[in-house]
């Protein structure tokens, strides 16, 4: 019986470390997490940009392979309404086991308490030069869209097939779909880590503290930081920092 072959990285007592572990794809799901068109940060759809095809080409063999994946583009549901990917996430039955406040934000797990929020994001993680934002956010206006909140669907590199994936935001919904099929092993990637990815209805925080047996795809995801701000690194280092800061307190880690 085929396996998806997996390289855990995780941190235990400050001390990193790997193991090999393999799961069925009949009972793993990927969740592509926010991978929009658009973003009010011009950095941000650069490095987007970037990293969709290598996510593409993922997803595509995941997909040959056996695993469940699920498009993930929070607040963009309405082009998708009606189509069979839609309809799947939809019609999954209500589950026996439905965690409480799984349709909320997850803000922190335990294991986080006692730790240091490893990057400031208080100001909303931008790093774009100043003079180039103001210039993005013109051209999204004289699209007609929110500069703030540009986004419309998922990001077209992506390929969704109608007739085996499934689409929503939804904390219950994408919950009904994993039960329904029997999927414990859940692997996110998209954007942006520190933020939506730990954090929504379907995030690793989610998924970890509910029993599921999540992993982050380290490499095929991107934070929201701003240099500027403390702890005063590079958008890369920071990035690092918080995959870390996963590894340590939320989930183990694998790459692509």
């Amino acid at each position: 019986m085929k396996t998806l072959a997996l390289l855990l990285a995780f941190t235990v007592s400050a001390l990193a470390a790997e193991a090999p572990l393999a799961w069925l794809p009949s009972r793993t799901a990927i969740i592509v997490c926010d991978m929009w068109d658009l973003h009010h940060c011009k950095n941000a759809v650069t490095r987007e940009v970037e990293m969709a095809p290598r996510m593409n080409e993922v997803l595509e063999k995941a997909r040959k392979d056996g695993v469940l994946i699920i498009h993930a583009p929070s607040s963009c549901m309405k082009p998708y309404e009606g189509t069979p990917a839609r309809e799947r996430a939809k019609s999954a039955p209500t589950a026996a086991r439905l965690p409480d406040k799984i349709a909320e934000w997850c803000k922190q797990i335990p294991a986080e308490e006692m730790a240091v929020y490893p990057l400031d994001q208080t100001d909303g993680g931008e790093d774009d030069d100043l003079a180039e934002h103001a210039a993005w956010a013109k051209v999204l206006a004289a699209k007609g869209l929110n500069p703030r909140a540009p986004w419309t669907k998922q990001i077209d590199v992506l390929r969704i097939d109608q007739d085996k994936d499934a689409i929503s935001d939804s904390g219950v919904e994408i919950w009904n779909l994993l039960e329904a099929r029997n999927i414990d092993n859940v692997i996110l990637m998209g954007v942006h880590l520190n933020m939506c990815v730990s954090g929504r209805p379907f995030g690793l925080r989610q998924m970890a503290k509910n029993g599921k047996h999540v992993v982050l795809m380290r490499d095929l995801t991107d934070t929201m930081y701003n240099p500027a701000r403390w702890p005063f690194v590079s958008h890369s280092r920071g990035t690092e920092l918080f995959v870390a800061h996963v590894e340590k307190r939320i989930c183990p880690t694998i790459t692509s």
